[in-house]
């Protein structure tokens, strides 16, 4: 499935001003951002995709609008979910989500 470019913009443009290190590319059908290096976030079709860890992702999955991520063959990473576009449709909502996914790569460690 495409990603959406209007939300892979904003998830962009949000991500550089919270943070340095972004670079953003295509991979798997999705846009994927890295953080110095390591995978942060993504926009697959017009959801969100959030790199939380396994305790985040399963924390986040009690929210409306987010679901788990679903790679190919049905697999589901326990560490990642999916936002639907409502649940992101604010840029308040949209910086705490990117927040709660950039905490997780700094409390990772280098």
């Amino acid at each position: 499935m495409p990603y959406d470019r209007g939300a892979m913009e904003r998830v962009g443009q949000v991500l550089s001003a919270s943070t340095g290190g972004v670079v953003g590319r295509p991979m798997m059908g999705a846009y994927c951002f890295m953080v110095d290096g390591r995978m942060c976030c993504g926009v697959t079709g017009d959801a969100l995709m959030l790199r939380l860890g396994p305790e985040g992702a399963l924390a986040a999955l009690k929210e409306p609008h987010v679901r788990p991520f679903e790679i190919g063959g049905g697999r589901q990473p326990e560490a990642y979910v999916q936002v639907d576009p409502p649940g992101y449709a604010t840029d308040a909502a949209l910086r705490a989500w990117l927040g709660r996914s950039l905490e997780f790569l700094r409390l990772m460690g280098d």
